[in-house]
Parts: structure tokens; sequence; C-alpha cells
């Protein structure tokens, strides 16, 4: 009897197992495998190659010679003059979209940095090396000493310095060290080079810097290089030695002028009846060098465009339920001049009928060369959406696949499912409420001259386009059965979601002093009550796709499924409280002073990154580069994006919490009256 209870534990575990390991694809396997005959990354490959020879800089010629290569690329794939096409707009320096300043029109034909003494030597060649030369710098000639100011971002490594003119050598960014140097000090031009440990390690490696001038300074530019770290290094020991160092710098071409930036847009048209768009994005621009950042998105989303049309035309997929539109932009700048010209861009949420967007940036990394992974970076809490849920469970798809190319790599598929953070376009859709995703890989060779077409696998093309391509058909096409079965993949994720929120719960009751601890249980308490209905909302971001009155039921059932599951939890968190000798009748809710204040959005999309600190006076900026100011780049976007004329600040400062992690209520308050103060906010 025990030998056959064991036989049977055995064959038990055993279908367990098997069973595990069963694909859970949302996508069907027939679409599976119709895209993945058709998707092709040794295309996308040779567009990374054609698309990388171009100096891509906005609002540039360079710019404009590749976006006219992706639309010869659409004609050659049938687009016609009604799909696909190129919209430009004004790009002077001047105007601006939304709350983003044009970049300003750039031609440069030639430039060239050399040594004069102590010997006569060049240094970089822009015809060389287009990064070489920071962009957006004007035409001029400099002969002139080179003085040493450290990374020269601040006052203080100016001091007693002088500067004026003569050459700055410094490791800053390009346009911080602009500004100062030769805007306020009266410098005639920068030089900069990468110090920190992937210059050490590459020491040939030159990064990507410009000098991004504000309105105010167009006629104060002058010029700037960047240079290796070798050169650099030259450069600072021979000054630190007591060496007088005399450099040349000369730069032709028109330099600065008003121009135009250039948007493509490609339409696959899908059935009218029912309407709604899914978007996808890519950043065309960037230097000449630069392949992975982000000649691969753009190419990816070209070989996107040509599979699905390809497959609709010769009725290998049926006419897709929602239409997909393509774009090939200039990154943020680009994205908020085209959306101020179709105020039709905007999610559910706001009765719009975009319901999602994938956006490519960075998606074909060697990651034998490279050592890197694959981010699929999920959508902010301000954005609940069942997009984060599909776009995951295509990766694990991918995963599972053994997707391998001709002449691509045969490593493994390594990627990671990761919260949102900002950093490209997606960020312009999720303004507008559209759920978005951002599919990207990050690496030593970014914004460098090491970032080149060799390093670039279609390999991982492929992985991502399949990725990207499957989560966009699913949910352009889902049916009602499929929606319910989405529904089953969110309930699961959110019990898991829940049940990882309970153990950091007691993790940080376990390792709080008694003094601490009201404050601390209330923020638990508050923040897993905001993600339990965090999930609900996601559970609900079904309908725009697929809408039936069973599908309505089952996710209103969706709360009191939750609930349950709350009740569970949090019981088993208030238990541990109390066994470990704290007093059980905490409060449930932060009880921080509520601040009432409501406010509401002047402008529309995201807040530019120099705002609001460059609208304030230097002293209030300061507290910006300080240590008091806590904020990062992806918090300062969510609390703007949560300011919708209804949240009250305190409850946004709960929900950044619940988000994140503990946050000063003063640092959420002075960023938001800062935002007011620069007229992006007011109260209401």
């Amino acid at each position: 009897m025990k030998r056959f209870f064991l036989l049977f534990l055995t064959i038990l575990s055993f279908t367990i197992i098997c069973r595990s390991q069963e694909r859970r694809d949302l996508l069907d396997p027939k679409i599976r495998e119709i895209l993945i005959q058709e998707l092709d990354g040794e295309k996308a490959k040779q567009h990374v190659i054609e698309i990388a020879k171009h100096h891509r800089v906005q609002a540039s010629q360079g710019y404009r010679d590749a976006a006219n290569y992706v639309l010869q690329q659409l004609r050659n794939y049938g687009f016609s003059e009604k799909d696909a096409y190129i919209e430009s707009y004004k790009s002077d320096g001047k105007i601006s979209y939304q709350t983003w300043q044009s970049p300003s029109g750039w031609d440069v034909t030639d430039a060239e940095l050399s040594f004069v003494e102590p010997t006569l030597e060049k240094i970089v060649s822009y015809k060389e090396i287009p990064m070489s030369l920071m962009t957006y710098s004007n035409a001029g000639d400099v002969t002139a000493e080179v003085v040493w100011v450290g990374a020269g971002t601040s006052d203080e490594d100016y001091k007693d310095k002088k500067v004026k003119g003569k050459f700055i050598l410094a490791t800053g960014s390009g346009d911080d060290v602009h500004r100062l140097a030769v805007v306020k000090y009266g410098a005639k031009a920068i030089v900069s080079y990468l110090d920190d440990q992937r210059g050490k390690e590459n020491p040939e490696m030159i990064r990507y810097t410009g000098i991004w001038p504000r309105t105010e300074e167009l006629s104060k530019v002058t010029f700037g290089f960047n240079i290796s770290n070798k050169d650099g290094e030259k450069i600072k020991n021979l000054l630190q030695q007591g060496t007088k160092v005399v450099l040349h710098g000369r730069v032709l071409g028109k330099g600065l002028q008003p121009s135009s930036m250039e948007v493509v847009v490609a339409h696959i048209r899908g059935n009218a009846v029912l309407g709604g768009e899914m978007l996808f994005s890519a950043h065309l621009d960037h230097p000449k060098e630069c392949a992975n950042d982000n000649a691969s998105g753009s190419a990816a989303i070209l070989d996107i465009a040509r599979t699905l049309k390809h497959l609709i035309d010769n009725k290998k997929l049926p006419l897709p339920n929602r239409s997909f539109r393509f774009l090939w932009v200039p990154e943020w700048y680009g994205s908020a001049a085209y959306i101020d010209a179709h105020p039709e861009i905007q999610g559910p949420a706001l009765n719009g009928k975009f319901l999602a967007n994938i956006n490519m940036d960075m998606v074909g990394e060697n990651l034998e060369l490279l050592h890197s992974k694959l981010n699929v970076v999920n959508s902010p809490r301000s954005v609940p959406s069942c997009l984060n849920d599909v776009t995951n469970n295509m990766a694990l798809m991918v995963d599972m696949m053994n997707i391998q190319t001709p002449t691509g790599s045969r490593s493994a598929f390594n990627y990671r499912t990761v919260p949102f953070r900002g950093g490209s376009d997606h960020i312009m859709f999720l303004d507008r409420k559209i759920p978005s995703v951002m599919i990207s890989h990050s690496d030593y060779t970014h914004h460098t001259t090491f970032d080149s077409p060799d390093k670039v696998d279609p390999t991982e093309l492929e992985r991502s386009e399949m990725i990207a391509t499957g989560a966009m058909w699913y949910l352009a096409n889902l049916s009602p059965a499929e929606a319910v079965d989405l529904l089953d993949l969110i309930k699961a994720n959110s019990y898991s979601a829940l049940g990882d929120y309970v153990r950091k719960m007691r993790a940080q009751v376990k390792a709080t002093s008694i003094k601490d601890l009201s404050a601390v249980w209330a923020e638990c308490a508050d923040g897993i009550t905001r993600l339990s209905n965090h999930h609900y909302d996601v559970a609900k971001s079904i309908l725009p796709f697929a809408t039936s009155e069973d599908l309505v039921s089952l996710t209103d059932q969706m709360r009191g499924h939750l609930g349950k599951r709350f009740d569970f939890l949090y019981g088993m968190a208030k238990s541990f409280v109390e066994e470990n000798g704290f007093a059980s009748d905490y409060p449930t809710a932060l009880n921080d002073p509520e601040d009432n204040r409501i406010p509401l959005r002047v402008t529309r999309g995201p807040v530019d990154f120099r705002l609001p600190e460059s609208k304030l006076s230097l002293k209030e900026a300061e507290w910006y580069h300080s240590n008091e100011f806590t904020l990062t780049d992806d918090q300062r976007f969510e609390i703007v994006n949560l300011i919708d004329g209804k949240r009250k600040v305190s409850e946004i400062r709960n929900i950044l919490i619940s988000e994140y992690s503990t946050i000063p209520d003063p640092v959420v308050i002075r960023y938001i009256e800062d935002l007011v103060k620069v007229g992006v906010v007011k109260w209401k």
C-alpha cells in the first residue's frame, strides 16, 4: 500500500510538472506561426545598417534623409501615398509644442579640433566621427588656450579661473558646460570627454552630447567638441603639469537656422465599424554612430509594418478589427509636435480611440557581445492597463520559441519585466492616457561611438518584433472568449502581486521600531488597498478591446474576488503585527495632514525635463540640485500624469507611496507648487 501511495505521488508530481510546463500563450498558435514565418530580423538588420549611415540630428538634413529612406521602404512594401507619408513641423529653437521648446534647425558641413601647442596634431574630425562635434554647435573658428574646469557644470567649477576667451576642458554634458562656460563666463568654445568607468575602460570611446540651447541663448551659441577619454586625459595631464595647451577649433556650415522636424506616418486600416487604433512608435533620430539607439527600433517597426501589410494583403491574416498606425519621430519633440497637431490621439480614459502603444527603443542588442538583457517596461499606475499582462505573456511566449535567424546570434533569450520607467516617446502617449509599453535594452555603448551596427543582432530584432506584433495583433482582434481568458490571467497576476506586497508589508513591519510603526503600518495598509483597486482598474481596461454583457459582469465580479483576497492577505499582515507584540489598532489609512488643494493641468504633455527649474530664479532652482530633492524623473512624470483636476495633493502623494516607496510630503508639495509658479499647473 505504501509503495502504491508513493507511486501515485510520483505520477501526480510528474503530471503537475508537465502541466506547469505547458504553454500558457494568449496568442493563437496558428497566428503565432504565421507571424514568425513572416517577421524577418535579417531584413530589419539591413534597415539598421542603412539608417545608421545618416547623421540623424533632429531638424537636420541627415535626419530628413533617414526619414525619406523609411518612406521609400514603405512605398516598396506597397503603402500608398494615402497610407504612408511625412508630416513636417516648424523647428527653430523658439516655437514650443506643449511645454517642449523645439530644437533649432542645424546645418554643418565640416569641423575639426587640433592641437596648436605644445604640438601640431589633429584630435577629431566631424567627417570622420560626426559625434565628435556637439550637436547644435554654430559655425566658428577659434584658436585659444585651454582651461581645465572639472565637470564644468556648477559655478564652483569656475571659481578663481580665467576662462573668458578660452577653450574649456570639462567632463560634463555639453549643454550644461556651454551654458556656464560660454553663455555666463564668456569662454570661446568647449571640449568635453567621458571620465566615468565606461570611458576609463574604453579610452577611445566618444560620447554623444549636444549644446541644446534655450531660446534666449540662441544668439550666444558657439561650438563644442566631444573627445575620447584618452585625448581628454592627455590634455588634462599636460595642463596639470603646467604645460600651456592651445587648441584650434573650426566649424563650417550655416549652424543654427530655422528648419523643420519630420514625422513618418504609416497606416494599416482596420474594421471601420469597430474603429480604434493601435500605435507603434520609434524615434528615428540620433547621431550616425547610434545603431541600437535607435536605428534598431525604427527598423523593427518598419519590418512589422511590412509583415502585417503583406499578410493582410495576401489573405494570410484577416482585416484586423482595429487599425494600426506607425510613427517614426524625432524623439520627444517630434512626438509632442505630432500630438499637438492630432488632438484625436487620446486613450480610452479621455474617451479617445487610441487603445495601446508599444514603443520600440533599442531592441536589437547582441546579448553575447554586450552582456545585456531585454526589458519589457510596464505602463505606470497612472494608466492602468491589461497591455502589461499581454506584452509580458508574449515575452514569455518568445522565451519558449527558440527564435534564431541565419546570421544572428545563438544566444539564449534574456529578458525582464520591469516597472515603469521613462526616457523615451512612450511618455508622450501615456500623457494622453494611452496605455503604453516600451521594449528596450541598455548597455555600455549607449550614446557613444561604440553603438555600431556590428553590435545589432538579427535574432534579437526578430524576438522583439514578435513580442510587439503578437501583443498588438492579439489585442486588436480580441474576441469575447479570449477576453475572458485574459481576465483570468489578470486575476492570477493580481493575486501574485498582492501576495508579494504582503511579504513586503511584513518585512517593513519587522524592521520598524514601535515609535515609527503607526506611520509604516498606515502606508502599508493604504498601499495594499490602492494595489487592489489598481488591479480592478486593469481588469476593466479589457472592455475597450472587447465588450459583452458576460464580460462586463465578470469584470464587475473581479472587485469581489479581489476584495476576498485583500481581506485574507490584510488579515494575515495584521496578525503578524499582533504576533510581534505590537498593538493591532493602528490606522488603516494615512494620517498625515491632508492637503485638500486640487492641482489642474494648464498644459498637456509630459513636462519638459528642464521644468520647473529653468523658469525659476537661480536661488529657487538650487533646491533641485540639493540632497533635499529626492524625486526621480519617473516619479516627476507620474506626479504630473496623476494630476487630473480631481485628485488632491495628498492623494497624489499617497499613490506615489504605493507605487514606489515613502516620499516626504514637502518634496511632492513643493514640486507641485513650483509647477504652479511656472504656469504649467494651476489650483482648481
